[in-house]
């Protein structure tokens, strides 16, 4: 038995999201299906991150364990072809120890939220962006972010159906810049709750567009309490960016 490592790029948009589920397609799915063509074998794929329906992955990176002999390119190359037509790419493949886990060995996890900021309908970018039509003041949007920071009660920013033990996490760093009219917000910690970046950008763009403040970004992260949310973005924008591990 062998794992390998892959390296994933994926389109959310025609995906009810990584894992695998009874109402329809994940990516986790099309991998596990992939393999099972190329190695006759029923193999689990685990990922570094759960992302929602809709959501999509620049690096995600997950492993499966393969009884078959074959080099990490064939495999790679062999899953390539058995995914398409599907928005689904391997983008690298190795062999690692026997305890190295995707998820379980990860130590940091990176998302990335696109915006377009503009009043014009989104072509290129539909469902790979988030259309803000009003102007956003991301320099305000950044400044207040900067109260995200640290270890917190995220229970205002977790979904209702939120699977972890505890709302508590470690938010390591937030940013938020402009690049003509798309406004890029970056989040790195070890793990994030369920819809906790989606929630945290909701609420940011209300202080972009003027109708909360920066003390009342605090006072919502501070209530502890998903009452006190005041938006939840949509999945469009999302990206899982990058997975980091022990050396």
């Amino acid at each position: 038995m062998t794992r390998f490592a892959l390296t994933i790029e994926y389109d959310g948009r025609p995906f009810m999201g990584w894992q695998r589920q009874s109402h329809g397609p994940s990516v986790q799915q099309a991998l596990e299906e992939a393999v099972t063509r190329i190695t006759g074998e029923e193999a689990a794929v685990h990922g570094a991150g759960r992302t929602d329906a809709g959501v999509h992955a620049i690096a995600m990176r997950a492993h499966v364990d393969i009884e078959k002999a074959i080099q990490p390119f064939r495999l790679m190359e062999a899953l390539n072809a058995q995914l398409r037509p599907a928005p689904v790419a391997v983008l690298a493949c190795a062999e690692v120890a026997d305890d190295w886990h995707a998820r379980f060995s990860c130590i940091g996890r990176a998302y990335e939220y696109r915006i377009v900021n503009r009043r014009a309908p989104l072509t290129w970018d539909k469902g790979l962006s988030w259309q803000f039509a009003k102007p956003l003041d991301a320099g305000a949007m950044h400044g207040a972010a900067q109260a995200l920071v640290g270890r917190h009660d995220f229970t205002t920013f977790r979904s209702v159906h939120c699977q972890a033990e505890s709302p508590v996490k470690t938010l390591d760093r937030i940013s938020v810049s402009r690049h003509g009219d798309e406004i890029i917000i970056e989040t790195a910690a070890r793990s994030f709750l369920h819809h906790q970046v989606r929630s945290m950008v909701g609420c940011l763009s209300m202080v972009g567009e003027g109708k909360w403040s920066a003390r009342d970004l605090k006072a919502a992260l501070e209530a502890a309490d998903r009452s006190a949310l005041g938006l939840n973005a949509p999945p469009d924008g999302l990206y899982f960016v990058s997975a980091t591990y022990p050396a």
